[in-house]
C-alpha cells in the first residue's frame, strides 16, 4: 500500500478528460496492461481513498461509511476494512436490494464481513460521534435523480456537521455532464480514479465536488498512451500557446483588431472589449461606434483608435483589420443589423458575441472563420431550445452549436467549454463565482479576438483566451475575494498570464 500512496500527489490533476461511457473499458484495459484483476484495481482505489482520508483528517477516530449497490460501494467496503484494521471506529451503512452486487463489490463486502465488520441497514440511526463521512453510494453510472433510500441518505449527510469525502464522484452528481437532477452530496473533498470525468469540471460540479483530487491507481504509463477525447486546460498551458516575442517585432506583427458595437448607452461594452484586446497584446485596436461614444472612449483609453460607425468607416475598417470582433453593446436595432450584415460577408477571422449572437439566432449561418461565445441564454436561442436544455447537457450543447454554426464555439459558464466543428473539445478549468457580473463576456471577447490577431489558430485562441480570462479572475479573487469583482479588475492581472514567461522566471 505504501508504494501506491507514494505514487503521486493526489492534488495534481491530469489534462485529459474521458466520457463516462469509456470508463469501464479504461478500467478493464488498464488492469489488463498491469496483469491485475478488477478487484485488485478496486483495492487500489480503496487504499488511495483511505490514505487521503488519513492525510486530511488525521485526528478523526469515527468514520461513517455509506455504501451503495455498485462498485462505488465496493470501494467503500475496502475503505472500511482498512480503517477498521488501523484501529478506527467504523460505522458502515449499506443500501441493499434484490439485485446482486457486481463481482468485485461482492468480494469487497465479503472481505469486510470476514474481518468482523458489521453492515447496518440504510434506515439505521447514525451515531452521534461521527467525525467524517465517506460517500460511496453512487458512482459514475448515475443519469437520473437518486431514488429511495439514496436520496434520504444524501440529504442526511448534507445536514450532518461532519465533513464528507466523496469516492470517485459525489453521489447525485451526474458524471457525464455535471447536472444535479435530485439530491446530491456536498463534498468537502472528492477523490476520483483513473480518469477525470466531465461532470467533475463543468455544470454544477463546483457546487458539489469541494477540492478535487485524482489518483491513477498506478496506471500512469498505460494512460499516457491513450488519447482522450476531451482536454482540460489551466494556466500551466499558456506557455505552450504564448511564447515570448521577438525582440525586433513591431506593432504590425501583433494584430489589428476591429471592435464594432456600443449602441446608445452601451459604450462601456466596446470599451472593455477594446481595452482587453490591447492588454492582451494587440498591436492596434480600432473601435467603430456611435459618434456620442468617440470622445469618452478616447479620453478613457487614448491608446485606442475610435471612429463613428459609418458605411465608409466600416468598409475601411474591414479592409484594415486582421480580426473583427462584433457584438458588445451592438443592440438589435437597425444600426446593429446593418453593421452585422456588412461584416458577415467578410472572409477575415471574426468573433461574434452578445447581440451579434441574438441576431445570428434569427438568421443562422455556418462559417469556418468565426468564433462565437454564447452564454447559456444565447446558446438556447441559437439552438431554438430552453436554457434548461443547455444546462442539462452542456457538452452536447456545445457540440451541437459547433456542428450547426461551424468554426469554434465557446459555451460560457462554470467550466467553460470550447468546441470546434472538427470535433475538438476542451474544458477551461479556471474561473470563479466573482465572474458572474456584467462586462466579463466583453472582456473575454477582447482577449480571444486579440489572440486570434496574434496568429493563434481559432481553436487555440479560444482555449488560451478562456484560460487567460479565468486565471486573471482567479488572481483577483485570491487578493480581494469574489464578491464585488468587476470585469475591469481583470485588466491589472492580464499581463501575468499573457506573458507566462514571467511566472516561469519567478519559479
Amino acid at each position: 500500500m505504501n508504494n501506491l500512496n507514494q505514487q503521486e500527489d493526489c492534488t495534481s490533476l491530469p489534462y485529459s478528460v474521458w466520457p463516462v461511457e469509456a470508463i469501464a473499458e479504461l478500467e478493464r484495459e488498464g488492469a489488463d496492461s498491469l496483469g491485475i484483476t478488477l478487484f485488485e484495481l478496486m483495492q487500489r482505489a480503496g487504499e488511495a481513498a483511505f490514505s487521503l482520508l488519513r492525510q486530511r483528517w488525521p485526528q478523526a477516530q469515527h468514520w461513517l461509511i455509506l455504501c451503495g449497490q455498485g462498485n462505488n460501494g465496493g470501494d467503500g467496503f475496502v475503505v472500511a476494512r482498512l480503517a477498521q484494521s488501523a484501529g478506527l471506529t467504523v460505522t458502515l451503512i449499506a443500501v441493499e436490494g434484490d439485485k446482486a452486487l457486481p463481482e468485485e463489490a461482492r468480494q469487497a463486502r465479503d472481505n469486510w464481513l470476514a474481518a468482523g465488520g458489521v453492515i447496518h441497514d440504510a434506515a439505521a440511526p447514525w451515531p452521534a460521534s461521527v467525525e467524517v463521512i465517506v460517500d460511496a453510494l453512487l458512482g459514475t453510472g448515475l443519469n437520473r435523480a437518486p431514488g429511495a433510500p439514496y436520496d434520504v441518505l444524501i440529504a442526511q449527510a448534507n445536514r450532518h456537521p461532519a465533513p464528507v469525502f466523496a469516492v470517485d464522484i459525489p453521489s447525485g452528481l451526474v458524471a457525464a455532464n455535471g447536472t444535479v437532477p435530485g439530491e446530491a452530496i456536498n463534498a468537502t473533498h472528492t477523490l476520483t480514479f483513473i480518469a477525470l470525468k466531465p461532470g467533475l469540471l463543468t455544470g454544477k460540479a463546483r457546487d458539489r465536488v469541494g477540492q478535487l483530487h485524482y489518483h491513477s491507481l498506478n496506471l500512469d504509463a498505460w494512460l499516457q498512451g491513450q488519447t482522450a477525447p476531451v482536454a482540460r486546460y489551466d494556466a500551466s498551458h499558456l506557455a505552450t500557446w504564448l511564447t515570448p516575442r521577438r525582440p525586433t517585432s513591431h506593432k504590425g506583427d501583433h494584430g489589428r483588431v476591429l471592435v464594432i458595437g456600443g449602441d446608445h448607452g452601451t459604450a462601456g461594452a466596446v470599451r472593455m472589449t477594446a481595452e482587453a484586446a490591447l492588454r492582451t497584446g494587440s498591436g492596434l485596436v480600432r473601435v467603430l461606434t456611435h459618434i456620442e461614444n468617440v470622445g469618452p472612449l478616447l479620453t478613457a483609453r487614448p491608446e485606442l483608435m475610435v471612429q463613428e460607425l459609418t458605411s465608409q468607416a466600416l468598409e475601411d475598417g474591414l479592409e484594415w483589420a486582421d480580426v473583427i470582433v462584433i457584438g458588445p453593446g451592438l443592440g438589435q436595432g437597425a444600426w446593429g443589423k446593418k453593421a452585422l450584415k456588412k461584416v458577415e460577408n467578410s472572409q477575415k477571422t471574426m468573433l461574434w458575441d452578445a447581440d451579434a449572437l441574438n441576431l445570428l439566432a434569427i438568421s443562422p449561418d455556418k462559417r469556418q472563420n468565426r468564433i462565437i461565445t454564447p452564454h447559456p441564454g444565447e446558446a438556447a436561442r441559437l439552438l431554438n431550445s430552453k436554457v434548461s436544455d443547455i444546462e442539462s447537457d452542456r457538452l452536447l450543447a456545445v457540440r451541437r452549436l459547433a456542428k450547426r454554426y461551424g468554426g469554434v464555439v465557446v459555451l460560457k459558464g462554470a467550466g467553460t467549454l470550447i468546441a470546434s466543428e472538427h470535433g475538438e473539445l476542451a474544458i477551461a478549468d479556471v474561473g470563479n463565482a466573482g465572474m458572474a457580473s456584467g462586462g466579463m463576456g466583453d472582456v473575454l471577447s477582447g482577449i480571444i479576438g486579440s489572440l486570434a490577431g496574434q496568429q493563434l489558430p481559432l481553436y487555440d485562441a479560444a482555449c488560451a483566451g478562456c484560460v487567460v480570462h479565468g486565471a486573471a479572475a482567479d488572481a483577483v479573487a485570491q487578493r480581494r475575494g469574489t464578491r464585488g469583482m468587476l470585469a475591469t479588475d481583470l485588466f491589472s492581472e492580464l499581463y501575468l498570464f499573457v506573458n507566462p514567461e514571467i511566472s516561469n522566471t519567478k519559479e
